[in-house]
């Protein structure tokens, strides 16, 4: 007897998960083109790479590998909460933040449960939600930016989980305090906001919302930041989340054990060590987006302000043969239809050398 085919084993929900897109990798395009000498500005990628304490630090640990990591990540946990002056019973770490946002479902989310998103989202949003069988309630954002006040239009008793990423990936934006706290307040007591800060530490708005301050509160909190970005360990997968300590107890649960190598969480702990490393990245990010920018208005190409290291911008086109354009001339970029952006694409701010690289091409693609 055959055995059953397999479409009649799986559950229903996990066939409306979308397989996630990455950014290309440099090997593939160059296989698939025969060309070398690429660069990648796809994937939101630190273009300055660790801190050398972080790349010293790995080069030691890895001498290491023949042993199993600390399943607790004891001294990363106690740096990061001096980091954050926190404490340390309030931090989870994890295979990057995506695997947080992972745990979170696993947690706390039931069939039916209903997760508010944006409907240009981080598709981790959208694959945990379906992944645990709960009913997405996507809010349209308003000037490429949350609508928090939407947002809070739809709680109802089933409201369980908000994501709500700041800075927002893929359009760059972010909110500020008044409109958090306005949120947070008509928030349900049964519901927890997830705020997602991967790209915390590249914001220069004053008014951007410290939502450390309201972990604790009288509302449930959590707080996701991450190593990929400014820190530049992408490669490494390690992000960590903030929350009160029987929410983390809970995350803890469900956590994989030793998800977090060795080698990662000495390169962390390096990283933070190094306080140049921040604002060696913040200067160049800053420079590169002031450059962008003006190339930008100088082509007539609208673009979305950024608080992060990536810019959106409407190529006032089909984005795919221009994507395909930059590709034949070594630029890798995210095209937008990825993120329902039909005439856009998301390109990484560089080197002042790379960015450069990419206007002219991108100049010669629209030509």
């Amino acid at each position: 007897m055959p055995p059953t085919d397999p479409q009649e084993l799986i559950r229903p929900n996990i066939m409306r998960i979308k397989p996630y897109r990455p950014g290309k990798p440099i090997e593939e395009v160059e296989r698939e083109l025969g060309i070398s000498g690429i660069i990648k500005l796809a994937s939101n990628e630190n273009p300055l790479g660790p801190s050398p304490l972080a790349i010293e630090a790995m080069e030691q640990a890895v001498r290491e590998t023949r042993l199993y990591p600390d399943n607790d990540c004891f001294y990363l946990t106690r740096d990061l909460a001096e980091h954050l002056q926190v404490p340390p019973e309030r931090i989870v770490v994890g295979r990057g933040s995506d695997e947080i946002l992972h745990n979170i479902g696993l947690a706390f989310l039931r069939p039916g449960d209903e997760v508010i998103v944006p409907d240009h989202m981080f598709t981790v949003y959208e694959c945990t939600g379906h992944l645990m069988d709960a009913t997405l309630v996507e809010v349209p954002l308003k000037d490429h930016t949350y609508d928090l006040a939407a947002m809070a239009e739809r709680f109802s008793e089933r409201t369980k989980v908000v994501f709500i990423a700041n800075p927002n990936n893929p359009t760059g934006t972010s909110v500020g305090r008044g409109e958090v706290e306005r949120f947070l307040e008509a928030m349900p007591s049964h519901a927890i906001a997830v705020f997602d800060e991967a790209y915390y530490e590249y914001v220069d708005d004053p008014d951007y919302a410290q939502t450390l301050g309201y972990v604790g509160g009288d509302k449930h909190v959590i707080v996701l930041r991450t190593f990929s970005k400014i820190y530049a360990l992408a490669g490494l997968r390690v992000g960590y989340g903030i929350a009160t300590p029987e929410i983390a107890a809970h995350l803890q649960r469900v956590r994989e054990p030793f998800n977090v190598t060795n080698v990662t969480q000495a390169a962390a702990r390096a990283s933070l060590r190094d306080p140049g490393q921040v604002e060696r990245s913040r200067k160049v990010n800053a420079e590169g987006k002031a450059y962008l920018y003006r190339e930008f208005e100088r082509l007539g190409l609208p673009y979305v302000p950024t608080q992060a290291n990536f810019i959106l911008v409407d190529v006032k086109r089909d984005c795919l043969p221009v994507f395909r354009g930059l590709l034949e001339r070594g630029v890798i970029v995210r095209s937008g239809d990825v993120f329902d952006y039909p005439t856009h694409v998301r390109v990484t701010i560089g080197t002042q050398e790379e960015n450069e690289r990419f206007i002219a091409a991108l100049e010669q693609c629209l030509a």
